[in-house]
């Protein structure tokens, strides 16, 4: 793709260059370095819960257990600086009142130490639902819902301050594999009624949060949804979009497609969990990819090239789009969801072809690193895709940000 297709990931900058009393330094070679992207590139972290809390039970891991996490979480996330956390409220909060907040903490904390930015998800899904919840009668869940939201939301706050607030809603009122509390509530209050009431939840405990409407449903029930939910003045920051590609590449033309259709809200898009497997396709007559359980699905290598180019293209037309800012892939490794072959690793934490292709993008050919000198006034002209970096001169590091927003930047040395 041509590189025009990503200069509005760009910006251009005058930094000027001065001595502690701000006289300004002439004539020095400076080292431009990039250090992290402003876009998102994503991937779940959920292994950093027991790295980073341990065993339930308040134990430390088993060391080689520890050890093998740490590579794996090494790799992704010098690839990678975005991190999904799981708050799925059957596991997070197993036994009422008993929530699994300080495994999930040390995992913010961990992720936050690195440089990485993460997301909770989701504070509401019908699927992973408490079974605790189904003492009570819809009144009482959907309050229980909303104090979850509240607790959890403000707990967090300044650790995880990006949230996929409710899941997969096109379908809630009508899922009928199993009852469960948040399907019967929103039969009763609606699709919009029930979003309202958690975006305003966790807008109220964090108002500074980022709120994530998400759904695998690409339709125009999506859309209707959407827009009934705008139209009603409920707060999306971003309208996620999952693209779980086990039945094969979604292509160009959908990917467009989805974007011209989902772009015209003038609300910013993630691609929030997106799978493309390099292994055997699923087939197309599955409805539900969780039907698909099987008890080997291996990676092979003509499936591995492939995976490298579909994820390069399908993140090339992202990465080119002014709408998205987000882009997960969902499992890091070949023992997530479904057993799929869908990481960037294999079970054993061996690299596949797609993870160094991506590298030599995201860190590669959309980085900044240059070599400059500053002019008679101290000035350097510098245009770099957007994110954090550093400047080092004469040993010493100055930190700056390039964000599209500023054009004069001046950095003291000493």
């Amino acid at each position: 793709m041509d590189s025009k297709a990503f200069s509005h990931r760009k910006s251009q900058v005058k930094l000027r260059l001065v001595a502690a009393g701000g006289a300004p330094l002439a004539g020095r070679d400076v080292m431009i370095n990039q250090t992290r992207h402003e876009f998102l590139f994503g991937c779940g972290g959920f292994e950093a819960v027991d790295l980073a809390g341990g065993n339930p039970d308040g134990s430390p891991l088993e060391a080689g257990k520890a050890a093998f996490l740490r590579e794996r979480l090494d790799k992704i996330f010098s690839l990678h600086n975005y991190a999904t956390l799981p708050f799925y409220l059957g596991r997070y909060e197993k036994e009422e009142g008993k929530p699994d907040q300080r495994r999930t903490m040390a995992a913010a904390e961990y992720f936050a130490a690195r440089n990485v930015t993460t997301k909770g998800h989701p504070l509401c899904w019908h699927t992973a639902c408490a079974d605790w919840l189904m003492n009570y009668d819809n009144k009482t869940i959907l309050q229980k819902q909303i104090a979850r939201i509240k607790r959890d939301v403000a707990a967090f706050k300044g650790s995880i301050d990006k949230w996929d607030v409710i899941n997969e809603v096109v379908i809630m009122p009508i899922f009928d594999k199993y009852d469960n509390a948040i399907t019967r509530v929103c039969k009763e209050i609606g699709r919009v009624g029930i979003i309202k009431e958690v975006f305003a939840a966790a807008r109220e405990a964090n108002p500074a949060a980022t709120l994530v409407l998400n759904d695998f449903n690409v339709s125009i029930d999506y859309e209707i949804l959407i827009d009934g939910c705008l139209q009603a003045g409920v707060p999306i920051d971003v309208i996620g979009i999952q693209s779980h590609q086990h039945q094969g590449y979604w292509g160009k033309e959908k990917l467009y497609e989805v974007l011209d259709r989902f772009s015209h809200f003038g609300v910013p898009l993630h691609f929030t969990e997106n799978t493309l497997i390099s292994g055997e396709i699923m087939p197309a007559h599955i409805e539900d990819l969780n039907d698909w359980q099987v008890g080997d699905w291996p990676s092979t290598p003509e499936g591995e090239e492939r995976q490298a180019r579909e994820l390069l293209e399908m993140y090339e037309i992202l990465f080119a789009c002014p709408s998205v800012g987000a882009i997960t892939t969902w499992s890091a490794a070949d023992d997530g969801w479904l057993n799929a072959p869908g990481g960037f690793l294999h079970a054993d934490n061996g690299v596949k072809p797609v993870y160094t292709a991506l590298l030599n993008k995201v860190k590669g050919e959309w980085w900044t690193t240059l070599s400059l000198r500053s002019d008679n006034t101290g000035g350097i002209s510098l245009e770099g895709f957007r994110g954090d970096y550093e400047l080092i001169c004469e040993g010493k590091k100055v930190p700056f940000t390039l964000d599209g927003k500023t054009e004069r930047l001046e950095l003291k040395l000493g």
